[in-house]
């Protein structure tokens, strides 16, 4: 196989050369697991599908709820990405990038990094058919492969919550999730979806950011056409879809905010390595306090 995304990866990393881009991951993203041989690190309420053996029963008769104690586990880890695959991903960015090539180079990026940490990477998204769902293994081969099949299967009717849920549903084991989607993915999963995604999970979401429709030279992939002058330079309705979009923004900020999910938008693809080491960083202070 061509190995054309892992040699781009690995050029745009060639710039971080200085840094040990596999440290930049170690505590980052320290997983909560289950298990008396582990380091004691909190307590939550209990979810359907916990070890019994876990529950803290004096904690749970004075707070009055069942709560389960989590340990904190230094281990190699599965690390999931879950794909937007949805027709608007054919889009351009916010600074007129290919919102596919910055999704693909996104998880590549990550993935490279992941790889170099040792841990197991596994994929999911909505293919022309079927839902695609790759094994769990190491190794840039294996990387390669998602990305060449993603990229050939952009353009479903996708529903990013519905991918999450099936996620959720049927694969049971604790895992680092990578959510790559747009402001309408980001928009439209329910507050319960990422409640339940956030207790069983360690979890991070990519936003490929959005082309104005009144920008320039705008095309609308839902109608398959480009929108008309009159349209992109009528002042009146950019200021209302820079409005609405911003309203957008900052409500799905405040969402993902309470649930202590840590976001990030990519606007263009030069920005993609500094953007992925900027939320590894994010999510290591996190954990860290």
């Amino acid at each position: 196989m061509n190995m054309k995304y892992i040699t781009k990866v690995k050029s745009n990393l060639s710039i971080y050369t200085k840094k040990k881009t596999s440290n930049i991951l170690d505590g980052s993203y320290n997983s909560i697991y289950k298990g008396k041989s582990m380091n004691f690190e909190d307590l939550r309420e209990y979810i359907i599908g916990d070890n019994v053996k876990d529950i803290d029963w004096k904690a749970s008769a004075r707070s009055n709820k069942i709560l389960i104690k989590q340990y904190i586990a230094e281990k190699k880890h599965n690390v999931l990405f879950i794909l937007d695959s949805g027709k608007k991903m054919l889009a351009d960015t916010k600074d007129l990038d290919s919102k596919k090539e910055v999704a693909l180079m996104a998880t590549g990026t990550i993935a490279y990094l992941v790889d170099k940490h040792g841990d197991s990477i596994s994929a999911i998204y909505k293919g022309k058919k079927s839902i695609k769902l790759f094994p769990f293994k190491t190794g840039l081969y294996n990387i390669e492969k998602i990305l060449n099949s993603y990229e050939k299967e952009i353009d479903t009717e996708n529903n990013i919550e519905s991918l999450i849920n099936y996620v959720l549903k049927f694969i049971k084991r604790r895992m680092i999730i990578f959510v790559i989607t747009d402001i309408d993915g980001l928009n439209n999963i329910s507050e319960e979806t990422l409640r339940k995604l956030s207790l069983l999970h360690d979890v991070m979401f990519i936003n490929v950011s959005d082309a104005l429709m009144t920008g320039y030279n705008a095309f609308d992939v839902d109608k398959d056409c480009y929108i008309p002058d009159y349209i992109l330079e009528d002042q009146k309705l950019k200021d209302i879809e820079l409005d609405v979009k911003t309203k957008i923004y900052e409500g799905t900020k405040e969402k993902f905010k309470k649930y202590k999910i840590i976001t990030t938008t990519i606007n263009k693809q030069k920005d993609i390595v500094n953007d992925v080491f900027k939320l590894l960083e994010r999510r290591k202070n996190a954990n860290i306090h």
